[in-house]
């Protein structure tokens, strides 16, 4: 990443929400929120956020967390925000945003803030898988976990991979209308510029986005899939399985609220996103996105075949939305977690009010099974 250093988030942070920098994290100068940071003897609470998410997406429970004695911290992870050091070019070191070099970063972190052990790791969105290998490979740190919004499915089976039945690429672009997964798209060249110069302005793209994956969008009604085939999963919404010649931001244009709805929004208000906007501006997207190539490379699964037939063995929950269908988007994933993924799994709790953006949406309600689960 080229440019001026950052300076710490100056405002739009709830009281009690300290920004600052921790420097040599993993390479890092990493940007970190803190909430509950009076004293050492408090334990400590790692927050992981998502794609296209920040350390601010965690504002809304970091109150509430600190507020029941926890040491609250929230990494801008790599690639995003006002955190440093990452090769944001696309030709640039891809292989630095595995997610086991993610998780030796949230393990660095940890380090350099003077602890030795963390209460939880809590992960959402892309932020989940990092804080499952947290979990999965230093469960000495990170004494339990909690996935929110993208299940984990676990580790390979011991032994050779089996090859994939059919090529769901063809058979996906073979479908009428022909379609494309989202993963392979934020892998491609464009996918960046696409969204940083979108037509509609960045501000109204994030948006549509946004609001496209929450509750307040009424074509948000999930259920699980048959399968991994084209025809169970082209019935997941256009911003998961994509029309094959559209970029993301024209996809969810047509999606975009009203500027009555948007105004209304009480969990995104207009500020509140002028500071996503304003940073994505600043920074683009391929930093997240090269999150998304390590992963349809094979980098990520070829990693994890180091721990084949291996479950996490801290306790474990997931959390989600009633209305995130990113739930149901790896079918039989929800199912692999409960039975096999987590050897010490506390249950799965679906937020209603609450699609993709479980933490934004509905604040308390997370925060109430986060400590209820903690409490444990």
């Amino acid at each position: 990443m080229s440019g001026p250093a950052p300076e710490p988030l100056a405002s739009g942070l709830p009281e009690g929400v300290r920004s600052r920098f921790v420097d040599a994290v993993n390479g890092l100068r990493m940007h970190v929120l803190e909430a509950g940071f009076e004293g050492p003897e408090r334990p400590a609470l790692l927050l992981l956020h998502g794609f296209p998410e920040l350390a601010y997406s965690w504002r809304k429970v970091m109150p509430i967390l600190a507020a029941a004695g926890y040491h609250v911290i929230a990494p801008d992870q790599r690639g995003y925000g006002r955190t440093t050091g990452w090769d944001g070019d696309y030709d640039g070191d891809v292989a630095s945003f595995r997610l086991f070099n993610l998780a030796q970063d949230a393990l660095e972190l940890v380090f350099a803030l003077g602890r030795r052990r963390v209460a939880a790791v809590i992960g959402h969105d892309f932020g989940s898988p990092v804080a499952a290998h947290c979990a999965l490979i230093r469960p000495d740190v990170f004494a339990s976990v909690v996935l929110m919004s993208a299940p984990f499915a676990g580790t390979p089976a011991a032994g050779p991979a089996a090859p994939p039945a059919s090529d769901i690429h063809a058979d996906l672009a073979a479908l009428i209308p022909a379609r494309k997964l989202y993963q392979w798209y934020y892998s491609t060249r464009p996918a960046d510029g696409d969204m940083r110069r979108a037509r509609q302005g960045i501000n109204a793209f994030l948006r549509a986005y946004y609001h496209a994956k929450s509750a307040d969008w009424p074509g948000n009604r999930p259920h699980p899939l048959a399968g991994w085939t084209a025809q169970a999963l082209a019935e997941l919404p256009g911003y998961y399985v994509m029309p094959l010649d559209a970029a993301m931001a024209e996809t969810v244009a047509p999606l975009a609220p009203s500027p009555r709805q948007a105004a209304a929004c009480r969990w995104l208000p207009e500020a509140e996103l002028g500071v996503y906007a304003g940073e994505f501006a600043r920074t683009g997207f391929q930093g997240g996105l090269n999150w998304y190539r390590c992963s349809t490379s094979g980098m990520n699964a070829r990693d994890l075949r180091l721990f084949a037939g291996r479950a996490i063995e801290v306790p474990a929950m997931f959390i989600a939305g009633a209305a995130d269908w990113g739930v149901h988007q790896a079918p039989g994933a929800l199912e692999a977690m409960a039975k096999r993924a987590c050897a010490r799994f506390a249950g799965s709790h679906l937020i209603e009010g609450a699609g993709h953006w479980v933490q934004q949406e509905q604040p308390q309600a997370v925060a109430d099974r986060l400590l209820a689960f903690l409490g444990r």
